[in-house]
C-alpha cells in the first residue's frame, strides 16, 4: 500500500492533489491514500472562517468548498485530523468522525479506522496544560476564548485511545510527542530552526499526551506536523522492542517539504475506509461519561463493560456493512457571487453521519447538550498563550 503524507493542508487541496498526481505520472505508481496531520481548514463557506482561529489576513476561502459542493472530486481518498486552525464549527458536528466531503474522512476528535487491513489511528489539536483536564465546555458561537480552546486536546480523547489493546499500524497528531527530538538529528533540526533550542532544553516541545500515547501504542509509523519543518525520527520500544518510524512534515508551499509517499505492508487491494470494531466499542462505552461541561467527568463512571460493548457492535455490524455513513451536506456551499446570503447562515448543524452512528450504537445524541451553566464562565486566571510552539504569533502556524 502507498500512502502520501502531507504535512498542513491550510486548505490547499487543489495544489496537494496536483502535486500527487503528477507523483504518479513521473515514479509510475498508484498512491492509494492521502493522510493529511491537521489545519485541514475543511471551510464550507464564509461563515466558518468565523471558527477558524487565524489572523484576519489567513482568512481565506481556499480551495475546500468545492470539493465539499460538488464542483470538484478528491482524486485519492483522504484521510485527516484537526490542528489548530480549522473550520472548529464544523469538525464539531462530526465529533466522532465522517465525511467532510465525498472521498475526504476527518478521523474525529480521537478516532481509528481500518483501510484495508491497515489500521489508522488519530488525536486531533493540540496540547495546552491548562485546558487538558476539562470538559469539551466550548458552546457555538464561539468567544475569543472558546475559539482557541476548542482545538486544545481534552484528556477524555486521550484515555479512549489510551484503551486500545489492538495493534495499531499507523498514529496522526498534528503536534509532536514530546521528546521526540532525542530520537532523530536534533542537531539538524535546530541548524533549521534555531529558535526550538530553549525549549528542547526545557523538555516542553511536543505533546506530554501523545509520547504516552506513543509509549503505550507502540504503532508501526507517527506521523506529525505543526512546526512546519521535516524531522525523522526512530523509536525502539524496550531493549529489542518493536519500532516506531515517526515523520513530520511542513506545509504546502513552493520548496517545503510538505508530502512523502511511504509504502505500508498490507494486504494486496482494493482497499476501502471502514469502521474499527474495537474503537467503535470504546466510543460505546465512555460516551456515559462524555464531558459536555468544564469540569471532567470521572472515567471509572463509564459503563457497560467493554467486552459486552464490542459483542454490541459486532451483532450490529452483522447487519450492515463496515463502510462509514455517507457523506450529507448541511450548510451552504460557497457561492462567489452570494457571499451575503451565505454569511447568514447558522453555522451549526446537527450531522445526519453523526446521528446514525451514535443510533447504530444505540448511543444519546449530546454534542449540543448546553454545558453546565455553573461551569461555563472562563476564569480570568487562566492564561491564553499563543497556539504556535516556538513560531511567531503573526504567522499562520
Amino acid at each position: 500500500m502507498r500512502i502520501a503524507v502531507e504535512g498542513c493542508m491550510h486548505g490547499d487541496l487543489d495544489n496537494v492533489y496536483d502535486t500527487i498526481l503528477h507523483l504518479e505520472v513521473v515514479e509510475k505508481v498508484k498512491i492509494d491514500l492521502l493522510i493529511c496531520c491537521g489545519d485541514f481548514q475543511a471551510v464550507r463557506n464564509v461563515k466558518d472562517l468565523e471558527s477558524l482561529n487565524v489572523p484576519p489576513k489567513y482568512r481565506k476561502m481556499n480551495t475546500f468548498w468545492k470539493y465539499y459542493s460538488g464542483e470538484k472530486v478528491a482524486p485519492i481518498l483522504t484521510v485527516f485530523i484537526g490542528g489548530n486552525h480549522e473550520a472548529s464549527n464544523y469538525l464539531w458536528e462530526l465529533y466522532y468522525g465522517g465525511w467532510v466531503a465525498p472521498r475526504i474522512y476527518f478521523l474525529g476528535f480521537s478516532g481509528v479506522m481500518k483501510f484495508g487491513n491497515v489500521r489508522i489511528a488519530g488525536l486531533s489539536g493540540i496540547y495546552k496544560r491548562h485546558h487538558y483536564l476539562l470538559g469539551h465546555y466550548e458552546k457555538f458561537p464561539y468567544n475569543e476564548q472558546d475559539i482557541r480552546s476548542i482545538y486544545h486536546i481534552r484528556e477524555y480523547d486521550v484515555q479512549k485511545l489510551m484503551e486500545i489493546q489492538e495493534p495499531v499500524d499507523i498514529f496522526l497528531s498534528h503536534d509532536w510527542p514530546l521528546g521526540i527530538t532525542d530520537y532523530g538529528n536534533v542537531a539538524g533540526l535546530l541548524q533549521r530552526k534555531p529558535f526550538f533550542e530553549s525549549e528542547i532544553k526545557a523538555g516542553t516541545l511536543g505533546n506530554q499526551p501523545a509520547a504516552a500515547l506513543m509509549s503505550k501504542l507502540r504503532p508501526s509509523y507517527w506521523f506529525s506536523a505543526h512546526l512546519h519543518c521535516k524531522f525523522s525520527a526512530l523509536v525502539q520500544h524496550g531493549e529489542n522492542g518493536p519500532l516506531t518510524k515517526f515523520l513530520a512534515l511542513d506545509k504546502c508551499l513552493p520548496g517545503k517539504s510538505f508530502l512523502q509517499i511511504v509504502e505500508v505492508e498490507s494486504e494486496a487491494g482494493p482497499y476501502d475506509l471502514q469502521f474499527d470494531e474495537e474503537w467503535l466499542a470504546i466510543t460505546k462505552k465512555f460516551n456515559s461519561v462524555f464531558p459536555r461541561c468544564r469540569i471532567g467527568r470521572s472515567f471509572s463512571e463509564a459503563k457497560p463493560d467493554i467486552e459486552e460493548c464490542r459483542k454490541y457492535v459486532e451483532d450490529k455490524l452483522q447487519t450492515r456493512d463496515k463502510k462509514p455513513f455517507d457523506f450529507v451536506q448541511t450548510a451552504p456551499f460557497y457561492n462567489p457571487s452570494q457571499t451575503a446570503s451565505i454569511k447568514s447562515s447558522t453555522g451549526h448543524y446537527k450531522n445526519p453521519q453523526t446521528e446514525a452512528l451514535l443510533d447504530l450504537l444505540g448511543l444519546e445524541y449530546c454534542l449540543d447538550a448546553p454545558p453546565e451553566a455553573a461551569n461555563n464562565t472562563q476564569s480570568s486566571g487562566e492564561p491564553n498563550d499563543s497556539d504556535g510552539s516556538a513560531v511567531g504569533s503573526d504567522e499562520e502556524d
